[in-house]
């Protein structure tokens, strides 16, 4: 395997069903927790940063009129709704989890510790972390940045519905080109929609690859992991 240590950052939508995103498809968890057990059977280590979209979005909830930390903190408790689903499908499959939490909800979750997040990654568990950064004002993008860096993960891996980057969302242009590789700041310049600015800016300062690329197509985490060239590779211009 090229990389060791990943973190797989998925929309919440991912887990929602297929027609509107919106609440947890049992099938589709099950689908993605079947593709995560191959490649932990490889021996590499896995974490998971899962968003809230499917569930509540606070930047969304706060334009009808709600207090925007109050909006952002709800969202974070959709993601642990969402990390807790895909842990039962990850041990369904066999595996041994650990959700882990930026904000403190013990009776669930354990509060994220980073040497115990490590430690558990050395055992072979898969570490799913939720409740973003435990702060307003920043997206489960940033919380994916910033937890990739500080487990040392080789990559961070954007599992999207599309094959890559986009000069334009190519469901409405069909002039649309798709990037192979961009720099961190050709993402910044063109304001692509790779993450928010905050979470490429980071893995920028650390040199952290970033590889979006569709995870729905059967087999593609494991050819990813694996060092094969699929959907856009983000990293140090050279």
């Amino acid at each position: 395997m090229t990389y060791r240590r990943v973190l797989l950052k998925m929309s919440g939508e991912a887990l929602g069903a297929a027609d509107t995103g919106h609440g947890i498809s049992a099938p589709d968890v099950q689908k993605i927790a079947r593709q995560v057990a191959r490649v932990c059977e490889l021996g590499v280590e896995v974490a998971m940063v899962v968003g809230g979209g499917n569930i509540l979005r606070g930047a969304e909830f706060s334009e009808l009129g709600g207090h925007r930390a109050n909006a952002d903190y709800m969202g974070m408790l959709g993601t642990v709704i969402n990390a807790l689903a895909m842990s039962d499908a990850l041990e369904s499959q066999g595996l041994e989890t650990r959700v882990m939490t930026a904000l403190e909800i013990r009776q669930v979750a354990e509060p994220f510790v980073r040497r115990r997040a490590e430690r558990h990654l050395r055992r072979g568990r898969v570490v799913i972390l939720g409740a973003g950064t435990g702060n307003p004002f920043f997206t489960t993008d940033s919380a994916a940045a910033l937890r990739a860096n500080e487990l040392g993960c080789d990559v961070l891996l954007k599992a999207t519905k599309v094959d890559g980057v986009y000069s334009a969302d190519p469901k409405l242009d069909p002039t649309a080109t798709r990037y192979e590789d961009l720099t961190y700041d050709e993402v910044l310049l063109k304001n692509l929609k790779v993450m928010d600015s905050t979470a490429i800016s980071m893995c920028r300062d650390h040199g952290l690859p970033v590889i979006v690329f569709d995870m729905f197509q059967e087999g593609n985490l494991e050819r990813v992991i694996a060092g094969e060239s699929l959907g856009t590779l983000v990293h140090t211009a050279s």
